[in-house]
């Protein structure tokens, strides 16, 4: 992977009044972007294994994928602008009909649910990573109030 690129996960999920925040990041920076309620749904379901009666868009994309021969090879949040963000999905095909890569124009809501269902890697542009709030201690607040808020439905 080149320089200009860090490797991020998904740290958190949090329900808001729109839809949901995605908390990413490594152990130096977490920031977050902002899904709709579908989306927030899809990564919540993929991060927790939930199987579904009938495939969900991102299951149909992983479909056809898988009936092209192609391959999701990475995910790259490549820019933000006035907080929002801009995203590029890497493919990589081979089949009966040659050998080709792909690079994609996405919304990186759509693009983490992919990598987490085909199990690849979030990358951020190191020119976004600067640039971003880091939330880690919002994240963290938000993490010891929902363990909090378990042991308090616990005690009842």
């Amino acid at each position: 992977m080149p320089a200009d690129v860090v490797e991020v996960s998904i740290k958190g999920l949090m329900p808001t009044a729109n839809g949901c925040a995605v908390f990413l990041g490594n152990e130096e920076k977490v920031f977050v972007i902002y899904v709709d309620p579908s989306v927030g749904s899809a990564i919540s379901m993929t991060i927790s294994g939930v199987k579904k009666e009938r495939p969900l868009t991102h299951d149909l994309i992983g479909h056809v994928f898988l009936g092209f021969g192609i391959t999701l090879e990475r995910v790259l949040i490549n820019d933000v602008n006035d907080g929002t963000y801009f995203a590029r999905v890497f493919l990589h095909m081979q089949n009966e009909l040659g050998r080709k890569f792909l690079e994609i124009d996405a919304r990186p809501s759509d693009s983490i649910v992919l990598a987490l269902q085909q199990k690849r890697p979030i990358y951020v542009a190191t020119k976004v990573f600067e640039i971003v709030e880091d939330m880690t201690e919002i994240l963290e607040r938000v993490l010891k109030q929902q363990k909090d808020d378990e042991k308090g439905g616990e005690d009842q």
